[in-house]
């Protein structure tokens, strides 16, 4: 359904990202902000099944300036080499990508971010410190918890595993009693819950993040 394009960030960097456009008329437009997996077939995915219900999606590739193109599976030797990127963060220049991805939706309608994993923090940061978005949803973003003091902007949304390994629940219960400002939801589930094609996929869970996740974007973005 989608294509990779090329973004163009603020300070000049040049990106990939893929991007699925629905057939007529948007309803709105989302940023879907990876994983530490890269925009692989999963993060394509969700895109497409973002614009079969109506809205623009783009996802920028994070890692492009670390190494362009990269995109990984979820067998455990491809976990352990994803992981490398996550001890070299630029959040900043994260951002200035996750903001190129918003202006590329200029005229869809409002725009909104989505993301998982590590996109899940930035998702929330996108909240706090850019413009130019509507609403916010972030899947078991594991930085959160240090940003918590942070107010978002805009209306924003966070969905968490009550058995995630790598998030342990006292971290969500720091975001819960610092956010209350934003809608948080606890799932029956470890990390990753919601991606099909990891072995931590919990289908009830994800049925039920979905279902919300959607209301969320209708509710403050659709016209």
């Amino acid at each position: 359904m989608g294509q990779m394009i090329k973004l163009t960030a603020e300070d000049g960097f040049e990106l990939g990202a893929y991007r699925a456009d629905p057939e007529g008329r948007p309803r709105g437009g989302l940023v879907v902000v990876q994983e530490i997996f890269g925009v692989n077939t999963h993060i394509r995915a969700v895109c497409d099944r973002y614009a079969a219900l109506g809205y623009a999606a783009v996802a920028p590739a994070l890692f492009d300036r670390q190494q362009p193109g990269f995109e990984s599976g979820y067998t455990p030797e491809e976990v352990e080499a994803a992981r490398k990127f996550l001890a070299d963060i630029d959040v900043n220049a994260m951002l200035r990508d996750t903001k190129a991805a918003i202006a590329a939706l200029s005229g869809t309608g409002k725009a909104g971010v989505v993301g998982y994993c590590l996109g899940g923090s930035i998702a929330f940061l996108a909240a706090t410190r850019l413009n130019g978005i509507a609403a916010a949803v972030g899947y078991y973003g594991g930085r959160i918890t240090a940003h918590a003091d942070e107010t978002p902007k805009v209306p924003t949304q966070l969905h968490y595993g009550e058995t995630d390994q790598s998030i342990p629940m006292r971290d969500v219960e720091t975001v819960i009693a610092k956010r209350p400002d934003c809608d948080i939801h606890v799932y029956p589930a470890g990390h990753g819950f919601s991606c099909d094609e990891r072995a931590s996929f919990d289908p009830g869970s994800t049925v039920i993040a979905w279902g919300r996740t959607l209301r969320w974007f209708d509710e403050h973005l659709a016209r």
